[in-house]
């Protein structure tokens, strides 16, 4: 059994007492197998220290109350290389598929992770479902390489074959996908050198298709008409790569009027902060041209 501390709603040592002694009553439970200090980033991490919250889980599992101390990870590799090294932890959670190996903790929190011998749990193997459901074109070579094996099957083939990963999450929806997971697993076979190479291929395939460089680094915010410049680019971007009407019609509908690229008045403020120098204006019109289409 597993359950998380949500740093957010927890001010004072006091809070996390009562949350911890509130999960265990509602678990109905004498103890939790895995601990999990949820959705560590910077700002969560250095509360966590100020409050003693490391210092309490630590009593806690010496009281056999936590079996396994770790923590789940969103933020930059240095903050995920301060937090992994900061104590002997038993287990850590992030985000790992083969497309976002650059992205967060990505492939360096693996190799780190395991130099240190810290078993690793993923989480996003499949992106959300955005690896289970390829463009045709990139899809049509894993599918000649093996037509019985799913589309989705190949990124959790590709996280399980990482020696220090012991626990793979996968959100499945169907009854279908329960028992596609099975069959991946039941007799689990790791990539070899040519699948491994096909890989390679489709994760450059996504990538290429990037419409621009934007990073997210939001510095071109915020835009003095309300526009959510970062978050219209990865809608856009997200959708060149993967193709998910449905995702992107969704995710473009869960912005506010103003905040959409069909509110951009070109003043072009934003293009005179933009460190990767995009020429956001005429990409938000292409943004606005294509959710329109859509």
């Amino acid at each position: 059994m597993a359950t998380k501390l949500p740093l957010w709603k927890i001010e004072t040592l006091e809070d996390v007492k009562q949350m911890f002694e509130n999960q265990l009553q509602r678990l109905d439970v004498a103890y939790v197998d895995f601990y999990l200090l949820h959705a560590l980033d910077k700002e969560k991490w250095e509360k966590a220290k100020r409050l003693g919250v490391i210092e309490y889980c630590e009593q806690l599992k010496k009281e056999g109350k936590i079996r396994n101390f770790g923590f789940s990870f969103h933020d930059a590799y240095d903050v995920f290389e301060e937090i992994i090294k900061y104590r002997d932890w038993d287990f850590c959670q992030i985000q790992y598929n083969y497309v976002d190996r650059r992205i967060q903790a990505g492939d360096q929190g693996y190799e780190l992770a395991a130099s240190l011998k810290i078993p690793m749990v993923i989480m996003e193997p499949v992106k959300g479902g955005s690896l289970a459901k390829l463009p045709e074109d990139i899809a049509q070579p894993l599918k000649a390489y093996a037509p019985d094996k799913s589309i989705s099957s190949w990124a959790l083939r590709w996280v399980g074959s990482h020696a220090n990963v012991k626990v793979i999450l996968s959100g499945m929806s169907t009854m279908e996908q329960v028992e596609d997971n099975i069959k991946t697993f039941a007799n689990f076979q790791p990539l070899n050198e040519t699948e491994r190479e096909l890989m390679e291929s489709t994760a450059k395939q996504i990538l290429d298709r990037t419409r621009n460089g934007c990073t997210g680094c939001a510095y071109c915010m915020p835009c003095p008409f309300g526009v959510d410049i970062p978050r219209n680019f990865k809608i856009w971007n997200e959708y060149a790569k993967y193709g998910n009407e449905d995702l992107t019609r969704k995710q473009y509908d869960s912005l506010k009027e103003e905040e959409k690229a069909s509110n951009c008045k070109k003043c072009g403020k934003c293009e005179t902060l933009c460190p990767q120098a995009i020429s956001i204006r005429k990409n938000l019109e292409e943004v606005k041209e294509e959710m329109n289409r859509l």
